[in-house]
């Protein structure tokens, strides 16, 4: 399923074949935690603006419509249209960000819905089954990602559990994808590293988390307000114990300049909300840095967002009306900024790709790293 087609340094260049396609490695995956891009795209302007992966949350659609709904609806790929891969990630983040409204057990987690306050119940085997009636071609295991600054206590008994829910998710997946009415027999499991900002948890849960059998690892449980020094020390210490032969996926990261810098460190997969997010703030990115798009300067600019852009929204548009769109509260300002965001994550994740097939990774880096972590001038 996954080819390390070439290496430079720690970066790799990879190809990983999912029931829905092939994703060309390193990737950054495009979030649509409903179904759908916040900002008005649908899953046919995923296609037009690059996207290789699409990423939707296992709470939310449990939620809502219900992932029986979905189910029902032939699953998420056929309720949304999108054709290509897609991921799911199981609920576990959400132990985190409703750390006010869970409790934890051995069992697993009962959350109070943010959207009416009734209770909830999600473990290994729950997770599973939502994951496995969305029909995702990846599955996230379910897992506890520890808030920081947490005790090392804690964090190690976090790590034992979310380990122990390892496995369960293992024998639970393996039996869904046997059921002769599964969406997607074919759907992969992938396991978490977790440890919060301790490297002797982070390796040993990694050592441990490979003993099972998935089809990739991902580290969990960074970019969630530690320094970023910190998250890179972090990935470094725990990469020589993921295996090489499988993907490797940073949850949750980050900017344009963390990705270079985990794709440096051996990382393949990403997603993060951020772009999106971003964008329907105003602040776009470019390959001469970052910039406000709701500044004065920008008032009569004809310019397009960015003058080495050929995304839609750069082609057809000045920085002058988009401004003016979002001044003016129209929705199409924000759709615009996010299209324009998303391709940019998707054509930054092309040229990585490119300058490891011709050897040149090194030299990407050191023109782009700091650059895109700036503002434009």
């Amino acid at each position: 399923m996954f080819e390390l087609l070439k290496t430079e340094g720690k970066a790799r260049r990879g190809r990983f074949t999912t029931p829905h396609g092939t994703v060309q490695t390193p990737v950054f995956m495009n979030v649509g935690t409903q179904g759908a891009i916040k900002g008005g795209l649908s899953a046919f302007d995923l296609k037009d603006i690059g996207c290789q992966v699409e990423l939707s949350n296992t709470y939310h659609l449990h939620l809502r419509p219900g992932d029986d709904v979905v189910r029902q609806m032939g699953g998420l790929h056929k309720f949304m249209r999108w054709d290509g891969p897609m991921l799911t990630d199981s609920g576990g983040f959400q132990v985190f960000s409703l750390s006010g409204l869970r409790k934890i057990t051995e069992e697993g987690v009962t959350f109070a819905s943010h959207l009416d306050g009734r209770k909830i119940f999600m473990g290994p085997e729950e997770s599973m089954r939502i994951q496995s009636n969305l029909g995702s071609d990846i599955a996230m295991a379910f897992d506890e990602c520890v808030e920081n600054p947490a005790t090392y206590e804690y964090a190690k008994a976090s790590c034992e559990r979310t380990l122990r829910w390892l496995k369960r998710c293992k024998d639970e997946h393996d039996k869904l994808n046997g059921q002769p009415d599964c969406v997607n027999p074919g759907q992969m499991l992938f396991g978490i590293n977790q440890g919060a900002t301790f490297p002797d948890l982070r390796i040993w849960h990694m050592q441990e988390t490979a003993k099972v059998e998935c089809d990739g690892y991902a580290i969990g449980g960074l970019a969630v307000g530690e320094p970023t020094q910190v998250m890179y020390d972090i990935i470094d210490a725990v990469e020589p114990y993921m295996p090489q032969d499988k993907p490797r996926y940073l949850m949750g990261v980050g900017t344009p300049s963390n990705i270079i810098e985990a794709v440096a460190r051996g990382v393949d997969f990403f997603d993060c909300v951020m772009p999106a997010r971003n964008a329907r703030h105003g602040k776009l990115f470019t390959w001469s840095g970052w910039m406000n798009m709701k500044n004065e300067r920008y008032k009569t600019d004809e310019l397009p967002i960015d003058p080495e852009c050929d995304c839609p929204v750069c082609r057809n548009f000045s920085r002058a009306y988009v401004r003016h769109l979002f001044t003016a509260g129209e929705m199409l300002g924000l759709r615009l900024a996010v299209m324009h965001n998303l391709y940019f994550y998707n054509k930054l994740m092309e040229r990585i790709r490119q300058a490891l097939d011709e050897g040149t990774f090194q030299q990407f880096r050191a023109e782009y790293s700091e650059k895109l972590a700036q503002r434009m001038p």
